[in-house]
């Protein structure tokens, strides 16, 4: 059963110019038309590099970030354009834990009231000092710990507190942005068995943001990878990391560095030269095809692949998906030479 389905979300910011900043001069296309769906008690990471739009989904299904066109059913209902007490009653089923704790928690707050703040503005009677060591608790932190003030903890306790507030409504599904990037490597693997633990436990659903690939794969059930504000490939974890299809997801994979030194030198590099392209003038065609090794004239400069299933649920967003996997595997050569502009 789908917990999450999200259908054609765009989200677009106008930009604007003149003397008085009042006419608009363009749009940033941060996320330009994303399916997405996700299974009750599942885990799908969201990867990508910097600016392609991962945290603005993220905060968009959450209607943290205004829905230009679209839906998100979130059990059943379409949040995307919900307002008012609708809505506040929605976000108590869908909560965030931010990519910085420090700066998501409150620093005039005790951690006894950020974590209760969340009852207090939904109208949820409790005993404050039972619930508090509830949570603390599950998180893995002392009871002691409610009388202090966020600057008292490390990053890593931070972020356990963030994760504590998150669960205090009993939500059904968590965003996770970039969970563990802002801490130390020693710490990051506490805290994901933390959200696998407390998944298990609680049967929670999480969209994981992020941009390191090995916490990606430790973390899901599913991978879906974003370039330029779409959703290129999606796919079981296990078998998108076995057997990557689009070409940008290959070459994600490749620059993942193998401690093998001997492996590490016979790898076959996938190199990608420029830079990713502006959300402001995305290219036509399909938008990966300024970088790709594997582009062809016409097709890829004109027309824009959807993403399609190739099977067993893995789909692709690529022209060439079946001849790029069919060359990888020496079955047979891509059709022509690959293109050089």
């Amino acid at each position: 059963m789908n917990l999450l389905e999200v259908r054609g979300l765009k989200v677009h910011y106008p930009i604007h110019g003149g003397m008085l900043f009042n006419r608009r001069v363009g749009t940033v296309r941060a996320v330009d038309g994303v399916d997405l769906t996700l299974s009750e008690g599942r885990t799908l990471g969201l990867v990508g590099e910097s600016g392609c739009g991962k945290s603005t989904l993220g905060k968009a299904i959450l209607r943290l970030a205004p829905v230009t066109e679209g839906q998100v059913v979130f059990d059943g209902t379409d949040v995307a354009h919900l307002a008012g007490e609708p809505l506040r009653r929605m976000r108590q089923r869908m909560q965030m834990v931010f990519q910085d704790p420090l700066a998501s928690l409150n620093p005039r707050q005790s951690v006894a009231t950020l974590l209760t703040e969340p009852l207090r503005a939904h109208g949820i009677a409790h005993d404050r000092t039972v619930k508090v060591r509830e949570l603390l608790d599950q998180v893995g932190l002392p009871a002691s710990a409610g009388r202090k003030y966020p600057h008292e903890f490390s990053g890593g306790q931070r972020q356990r507190i963030g994760i504590a507030r998150a669960i205090a409504l009993n939500p059904r599904l968590i965003v996770a942005d970039e969970p563990v990037s802002a801490l130390d490597v020693s710490i990051q693997a506490q805290i994901l068995n933390l959200l696998e633990g407390l998944q298990q436990d609680l049967g929670l659903t999480y969209l994981v943001i992020a941009h390191d690939l090995a916490v990606v794969r430790h973390v899901s059930h599913e991978v879906a990878v974003m370039y330029l504000g779409s959703v290129v490939e999606r796919a079981e974890s296990e078998t998108l990391y076995r057997e990557p299809r689009h070409p940008y997801t290959q070459s994600l994979m490749a620059a993942v560095p193998v401690p093998d030194p001997l492996v590490e030198d016979t790898r076959e590099r996938i190199l990608l030269t420029g830079d990713p392209p502006s959300p402001v003038a995305p290219p036509a065609g399909c938008r990966f095809h300024t970088r790709c090794p594997f582009r062809r004239p016409t097709r890829c400069h004109d027309e824009r692949p959807v993403l399609r299933d190739l099977g067993d649920g893995h789909a692709v967003a690529c022209h060439w998906a079946e001849q790029i996997a069919a060359e990888s595997t020496g079955a047979a050569p891509l059709a022509g030479d690959r293109a050089q502009a």
